[in-house]
């Protein structure tokens, strides 16, 4: 089949990193894959959430956003009306995966805010949200380290995201919103750099699939995180 941007079915879309694009921020960037641009940003509250006061470790959460004008069509503005469940379930879903990256003791009591707003979205946000906030969380924690708050540097585990669906019989990687929205199965793929999986979410939307086209998916997600985890050597 045809694809949009008339790329092959295992690529991704063009991608790009701005840094510290918020200079208030401990770490920031924009993040754009394809027409899809997500500004990540970092802060630090030297508290903890309630539930993990005095144990000694750390917090890592994320807030998810996304602009009136992101889309074709104005996209309400969540701040005036309530959080959405979509929001809800895309911020949890970050937090989560960065959770991943890092032991929370080696932080010390203190909570890494990784705010995610979609500046414009053409498919793949919240995938782009968790590269990209992943990105700058492990630059936020070499600032901390840099200045002294931390005793070390903690080991870090780099973590990327990618979709991928089947769309018209084809399996495609990294899917923009025409090939999402036409897509028969669609699915979301978060892994650490040493290949193990953190979250898979994998939804037929017109008829159940096959093993085989989860088995493929699967390996053109691989391949897709590879090439996003060449992002942290830059």
């Amino acid at each position: 089949m045809t694809r949009t941007d008339n790329r092959p079915a295992e690529s991704l879309r063009p991608l790009s990193i701005e840094w510290d694009v918020q200079p208030g921020a401990l770490a920031s960037l924009m993040i754009r894959m394809g027409g899809t641009h997500v500004l990540c940003a970092v802060s630090v509250e030297e508290k903890v959430p309630p539930f993990l006061v005095g144990q000694g470790k750390g917090w890592i959460t994320a807030e998810y956003g996304m602009l009136p004008a992101a889309t074709s069509t104005r996209y309400r503005r969540e701040s005036l009306g309530g959080r959405s469940g979509r929001t809800l379930e895309i911020q949890r879903l970050i937090g989560r995966s960065l959770r991943m990256m890092v032991d929370l003791a080696e932080i010390g009591e203190r909570t890494l805010r990784v705010d995610c707003d979609v500046i414009n979205a053409d498919g793949g946000t919240r995938t782009a949200s968790i590269t990209g906030g992943a990105l700058a969380l492990g630059r936020a924690l070499a600032r901390l380290n840099e200045d002294g708050r931390l005793g070390a540097l903690p080991a870090i585990l780099p973590v990327a995201a990618i979709s991928a669906g089947v769309v018209d019989g084809h399996v495609l990687l990294d899917l923009d919103y025409r090939e999402d929205s036409g897509a028969a199965v669609d699915a979301n793929f978060v892994m650490a750099s040493d290949g193990r999986w953190i979250e898979i979410q994998t939804t037929a939307e017109g008829a159940p699939f096959a093993t085989e086209d989860f088995q493929e998916l699967t390996r053109l997600a691989e391949k897709g995180c590879a090439e996003l985890f060449a992002l942290w050597q830059d």
